[in-house]
């Protein structure tokens, strides 16, 4: 009996360790992504396709030396040798590809504030996916969030005087790429996923930094030793918190992450009107409230059905 307690007692603390333990790498992933404005503004002079360009090599770069130091070279060409998971990292790193240089433009064209709102706007759009292309059954208050999200780019197009594309682009670009993620599952962990997705694209970084050699010069190398280092180290700020963020999905359920997510768009939110003072007029601020009220109802929504389901786990069976 006393072994028994003691058994349990021991699963209880490590499961508590596993929890905590997973709460720092997510909340540290997120964190490193929410001052990704910061980080990426202090590589000016160079503009946003050239750092993009040299985000994905040198984060092809820092995955190779990973695989290397781990030596997990071999399960790399495990899923490089599956003809399908190939192809959807492919997909993937197009995707990605798309994400990254509308995020840089936005972040480097003094849109943060813009950026941040498709961050916002990505779980609904993620949640619109499933019933578009997965046939998902949507519950009342996400159908609602997704109508009010709706209302809200309405609204901020209307007191822009035009379309959110930058917020519009990064939702979807990062809410299909998040689909084409799920629909590979465990098959691909983190770095091998990585790994396959900026090689898939090094082609076209190669050919945009070609371009920008022959016509307006490259800044890489040209704008002191400081600038030259931030540009080399942005394939690490750009591995290193997915990598954080793997590790912490294998500790958390996938409800506390959802929470946790808000996160990187408050935080660049925040830099965007309060550091940068990028204007936040009251149409734009009202749909930013409505953006807020779509995700409350998607959250409570989460909270709700996460209750349910324990609920009904818990009952005992007839």
């Amino acid at each position: 009996m006393i072994a028994i307690v003691s058994d349990n007692a021991s699963e209880s603390v490590s499961a508590r360790s596993t929890s905590r333990s997973g709460l720092v790498l997510a909340i540290s992933a997120y964190a490193i992504w929410g001052v990704f404005p910061a980080y990426f503004l202090t590589l000016r002079p160079a503009g946003a396709f050239e750092v993009v360009g040299w985000r994905v090599l040198f984060a092809l770069v820092f995955c190779a030396i990973i695989l290397t130091v781990t030596r997990t070279w071999r399960r790399l060409g495990v899923v490089a040798r599956r003809p399908r998971s190939l192809l959807t990292m492919g997909v993937a790193g197009i995707l990605i590809f798309v994400n990254w240089s509308v995020y840089l433009y936005g972040v480097l064209s003094g849109h943060v504030v813009e950026s941040a709102l498709g961050y916002f706007i990505n779980p609904i759009v993620t949640v619109f996916l499933g019933v578009v292309v997965l046939h998902e059954r949507l519950r009342k208050l996400q159908w609602a969030a997704v109508g009010i999200s709706v209302v809200a780019v309405i609204v901020i197009a209307v007191g822009y005087g035009a379309v959110p594309w930058i917020a519009l682009v990064l939702a979807a670009s990062f809410g299909l790429y998040g689909l084409v993620k799920k629909r590979v599952g465990a098959n691909v962990d983190a770095v091998s996923g990585l790994t396959l997705e900026t090689a898939w694209v090094s082609p076209l970084a190669i050919v945009a930094l070609v371009y920008i050699a022959n016509t307006s010069g490259l800044v890489f190398g040209t704008a002191g030793a400081l600038n030259t280092l931030a540009i080399a180290g942005a394939g690490v700020m750009t591995a290193v918190p997915l990598l954080l963020f793997a590790a912490a999905a294998s500790r958390l359920p996938l409800s506390h992450i959802g929470f946790i997510q808000y996160m990187t768009p408050i935080l660049q939110f925040v830099y965007g009107v309060f550091i940068l003072h990028e204007p936040m007029p009251p149409e734009r601020l009202a749909g930013f409230a409505l953006v807020w009220l779509a995700l409350a109802f998607l959250s409570y929504d989460a909270v709700s059905a996460g209750r349910r389901s324990r609920r009904l786990t818990m009952e005992p069976a007839p």
